[in-house]
């Protein structure tokens, strides 16, 4: 027996509160096998029938608490680039302003050898000193910025890595929930095989991997397993299985409503009464 339990049926069955898909983190269950052929493997149409009957796996609430922690996780990108871009500026700004403030001290001592006015050279000089202690004072706000910007771009990476964890680990929570709701339903679809067409209990083994049977009929019987709320779709090899049946569609299948398309696989074009 799985640990698949069962919750009040009604009008949003297999949905969260908010109407939203089922927690096991699958499409809706009509939008699975709503529509047969499906593309969706058996274990995956087996879980969807069992998700609209209200069931609902044992690792629910620990793929809520995956979810809620994988929204919480915000990275904001770090621009590196820009970060240091301004520390080489400064610098290239620091180097050009020692190399003038060497040039006006030169020029001043020169001056001063052949007592020539150096005043204007001196004023210039304090000009390009004070320049020069502006620029490193500059300088180290950007290499603090870029050291900043560098821890931030750590903490970034670190949350990347931690959101491609849990989201393994939903994935795998994900694909525990499909196996364990597809199990809880399987002995209901065994016996839903004997009933549609093309069905054969013989096949269907011992689980969904073990089935070897048509998939059409295995569809069908997942429809018959399922509680649908919206209209099953039914084309191709589906529709001209159901249409060779000696039963009513909506019956056999145990749905309010199918539309049968036609036997090429075309869109449905009328409701089966």
């Amino acid at each position: 027996m799985t640990g698949a339990r069962s919750t009040p049926s009604g009008s949003n069955r297999g949905k969260g509160e908010d109407g939203s898909s089922a927690v096991e983190g699958g499409p809706e269950p009509n939008t699975v096998i709503g529509r047969v052929p499906t593309d969706a493997g058996l274990r995956r149409q087996l879980a969807a029938a069992a998700r609209s009957r209200g069931r609902t796996p044992s690792v629910a609430a620990e793929i809520d608490e995956i979810e809620s922690e994988l929204a919480s996780i915000e990275v904001e990108p770090v621009d590196l680039t820009a970060a240091r871009r301004r520390v080489a500026e400064t610098i290239g700004e620091i180097e050009r302003l020692k190399e003038r403030v060497a040039a006006l001290r030169g020029d001043a001592r020169a001056r001063r050898a052949v007592d020539a006015d150096a005043d204007a050279t001196l004023d210039d000089l304090e000009s390009a000193a004070a320049e020069l202690s502006a620029a490193q004072t500059e300088a180290i706000a950007a290499e603090q910025a870029l050291e900043r910007a560098r821890a931030e771009a750590a903490r970034a990476r670190d949350e990347r890595q931690r959101r491609l964890r849990l989201r393994d680990r939903l994935r795998n929570r994900r694909r525990a929930a499909r196996r364990e709701l597809a199990e809880s339903v399987y002995p209901d679809f065994r016996r839903a095989l004997a009933v549609v067409p093309g069905g054969d209990p013989n096949v269907a083994g011992s689980g969904p991997n073990a089935y070897d049977g048509d998939p059409v009929a295995a569809s069908l019987a997942a429809i018959r397993v399922a509680a649908l709320d919206g209209p099953v779709e039914l084309r191709g090899d589906a529709a001209r299985a159901i249409e060779a049946a000696d039963r009513n569609a909506r019956s056999l299948l145990r749905t309010p409503e199918v539309r049968v398309g036609d036997a090429s696989g075309g869109a449905p074009d009328r409701p089966d009464v």
